[in-house]
């Protein structure tokens, strides 16, 4: 039996790429020495899971932006307004690699950062890559044959280097046709070609052991996916003898699927048994009777921080060892782990009935050994295991939270009156032009910022001096947004480190790490928060005070900002001892109490951000029924009690939003704000179809990117917004929160979005 891993999160243990990449985009270092970071957290990675005794170690998981834009790279899917930036193509292509991320702003050149979204149901975003009808493949980049090089040079066993690729039929559904005269799985027949070049390569260098991710297995696949994939892996089989393919799924089960593998000659088979352990009896009768392959076992859950409960994991070992031998099982986490921290040994101020609970990536390859051993006859390991997870505390459990869930009723969950009577008494209230202007909340979080907070963990500030000089930072920003003529203000969040993290430090039952740190997208890092317990407020008003502070020092109104129920479950590490719509709904009604005082307060618009709504829908449709039975409950639950008067805001970003407008419409918000700007608006198109009633803020810049974007260009958007969207229910605002750009882009940018905005009330209103 094998022990494997997917693949191994790439930031460093204390952010070293994220900081690497930020200082060479600034020109602080050079590429050499970002190289050198780089690969010092490669050799880390691989020398530690050499230790600690995996069978077959993950090579070319390592990415210094995002792993589909590496693949992207590889197989050479490079718009030609890349390949014409005057950068030096060298030094492994970095410059081309982040302007297709980042963009690109120099003297006359003006080049849009490739479209972004969220990976799977996941947190994790990746770049979206572009085909055309005519597409060449070819292998452009070196990167994977480099890695594996290197790898070579770190590793004391050769046979254990695993390159990581991913899988061409998934490669294509992640990515976009530039145009509609084609389907991108046409191209199923030239891409296979190309990786079986590049898997007869790696061959050629010795690799014994090579993972195909096809994460598509588990969706609802179309007879046009399930036919490119026939076709990809019996060319695969035919092409590619004497090297041993791991075809890797995950974030769901694939029995739906399974039927897709009979007729393809691969070695091993990875499956998920975290998200779908009933998958394991079908796909056990199927490897007994139709196939030969190795089944991988992914156990270990790669997505959370708890501990793995052994005795339900080597359950399924057993019983999969009982169908198959020995010989053709594998174990492994159920997915890259990607979506988790490092290392728990860091964290040194977790009450350790929590820590004692938790596993990080580190010690999920840990487990591995550990669920080896008891099958060795180690009875110790499982005993310890067992005691942990059965252990009750009272600092997990709050008998008064949980009965005020169970007392929840259907008029909780819903406002007054319908959104037309609602609008109507907000026109009168506001007044606002048309097409008003407003941001998604954050302003930069600048360095001086980030050193107040230290300051004050150090105790070197007072808890009185860092809230007067966060109340300069609040004028100064209330000022700039009045100088740009805004028409809806906020306060700029710099009192936050991160919309999730910032609660939870408010929340009963929800804790910070020190060290936590998992990657979103480039070099942007979160902390997830862990949510061990039942949640509550802990001492009243969260926001209140910052918010009515800000209101104070402008006529303007100013949003209340709040995040919503879904996002913060979503962007935390939720307990998995309850069913989570309990957790949801504990969490809603906290939000709800803030939202309350914030009216209360005098604070006339709110909003709840559920920028998570879509990526925690579940991967196939027959699940989504009960996840928006409880996800639109829990936000409308968190927005429930307000007058008509009080406008209630949502904000959405980086998902794939076409095919649940209904179910937003659901969420009864009177306005939406949402990402569109680097699809240059090809989500309004749905919704104008849909008629989406309420009214929505398409974002008109993108500020993933740190390009400027021009009057004209922000305009054009606005008109094609008009042509979708009924006039009077438009809004006028950026992609997603400001908090990781310069002032200087920002400053630039939002001016440039209200001259836009104004030029829209003149032009089309009033066309002549």
């Amino acid at each position: 039996m094998l022990k494997h891993n997917l693949g191994y999160p790439r930031i460093g243990i204390r952010r070293e790429l994220k900081k690497a990449c930020e200082a060479y985009w600034s020109n602080k270092i050079d590429s050499n020495v970002l190289f050198e970071v780089g690969k010092k957290i490669r050799e880390e990675n691989w020398n530690m899971q050499e230790k600690a005794n995996l069978d077959l170690i993950p090579c070319n998981d390592f990415s210094f932006y995002d792993h589909v834009l590496d693949m992207s790279l590889l197989l050479g899917v490079i718009s030609n307004s890349y390949l014409s930036i005057p950068i030096t193509h060298d030094n492994n292509n970095i410059d081309l690699y982040f302007s297709m991320a980042r963009g690109f702003q120099k003297n006359e050149w003006d080049i849009r950062a490739m479209e972004m979204t969220k990976w799977f149901n996941t947190n994790y975003h990746y770049i979206v890559p572009e085909f055309d009808k005519n597409q060449k493949f070819s292998i452009f980049s070196n990167k994977i044959f480099d890695e594996l090089k290197e790898s070579k040079k770190v590793l004391k066993s050769k046979k254990k280097i695993k390159p990581v690729l991913i899988g061409p039929v998934s490669y294509l559904f992640l990515g976009k046709e530039k145009e509609k005269s084609f389907h991108k799985m046409d191209l199923i027949e030239d891409l296979t070609s190309i990786y079986i070049k590049i898997i007869k390569k790696l061959k050629d260098q010795g690799v014994h052991w090579i993972q195909l991710d096809e994460p598509i297995l588990v969706l609802d696949m179309s007879e046009k996916e399930k036919n490119a994939f026939k076709a990809a892996y019996k060319k695969i089989s035919k092409f590619c003898s004497g090297i041993n393919i791991m075809i890797t799924s995950y974030f769901d089960g694939i029995s739906e699927n399974i039927c897709l593998l009979k007729d393809i000659s691969i070695q091993a088979l990875h499956i998920d048994l975290v998200e779908d352990p009933n998958q394991l009896e079908k796909l056990l009768n199927f490897f007994s009777r139709e196939s030969e392959m190795i089944l991988s076992l992914g156990l270990i859950d790669g997505r959370n921080i708890w501990k793995n409960n052994y005795e339900n994991s080597i359950q399924k070992i057993k019983k999969s060892i009982e169908y198959l031998g020995e010989d053709r099982i594998m174990i492994a986490p159920n997915c890259s782990l990607l979506h988790v921290p490092i290392d728990i040994r860091h964290e040194k101020s977790i009450h350790m009935d929590i820590k004692n609970r938790m596993s990080f990536a580190r010690q999920k390859i840990d487990e591995l050994n550990d669920l080896e051993k008891i099958l060795k006859g180690d009875k110790s390991i499982l005993l310890k295991n067992s005691s942990l997870i059965k252990k009750s505390s009272s600092i997990f459990h709050n008998k008064r939270i949980k009965e005020k869930v169970i007392r929840i009723i259907d008029q909780d969950i819903k406002r007054k009156n319908h959104f037309r009577i609602r609008q109507n008494k907000q026109k009168k209230k506001f007044n606002f032009p048309l097409f008003p202007t407003t941001t998604i909340g954050s302003f930069p979080q600048t360095k001086e910022i980030r050193s107040f907070r230290n300051k004050l963990r150090k105790k070197e500030l007072s808890q009185d001096e860092y809230n007067k000089k966060i109340k300069n930072l609040i004028v100064d920003v209330i000022k700039k947004q009045e100088k740009i003529d805004l028409d809806v203000l906020v306060h700029g969040e710099f009192e936050r480190t991160d919309m999730v993290e910032y609660f939870s430090d408010k929340l009963k039952g929800v804790l910070s790490t020190e060290n936590g740190w998992v990657q979103s997208y480039g070099s942007r890092c979160v902390k997830p928060p862990v949510i061990y317990g039942d949640v509550d407020r802990i001492s009243g008003d969260m926001t209140v005070e910052w918010i009515c502070f800000a209101q104070s020092k402008t006529k303007k109104f100013v949003k209340g900002m709040l995040t919503g129920p879904v996002t913060i479950l979503q962007w935390s590490f939720v307990r998995d001892d309850q069913p989570i719509f309990h957790t949801a709904y504990q969490v809603a009604l906290a939000i709800r109490e803030e939202v309350l005082s914030l009216e209360k307060s005098g604070i006339q618009i709110i909003q709840i951000d559920e920028p998570a709504i879509r990526e925690g829908l579940p991967l196939k449709k027959k699940n989504w029924k009960s996840y928006f039975n409880w996800s639109i409950k829990a936000f409308r639950l968190s927005s429930y009690g307000v007058k008509d008067e009080t406008q209630i805001h949502t904000h959405m970003c980086y998902s794939e939003f076409n095919d649940i407008f209904e179910q937003i419409a659901d969420l009864d918000a009177d306005v939406i704000t949402m990402e569109t700007s680097r699809s240059r608006m090809e989500l309004l198109e749905a919704f104008s179809i849909f008629s989406y009633p309420n009214e929505i803020g398409p974002g008109v810049y993108d500020i993933h990117s740190p390009r400027i974007p021009s009057v004209e260009e922000m305009f054009d958007l606005i008109k094609k917004a008009s042509r979708k969207l009924p006039i009077k229910n438009i809004w006028i605002n950026p992609d997603c929160g400001l908090k990781t750009r310069k002032w200087e882009e920002v400053l630039m940018s939002l001016t440039n979005m209200t001259k836009a905005a104004k030029m829209a009330r003149l032009k089309l209103i009033n066309p002549s």
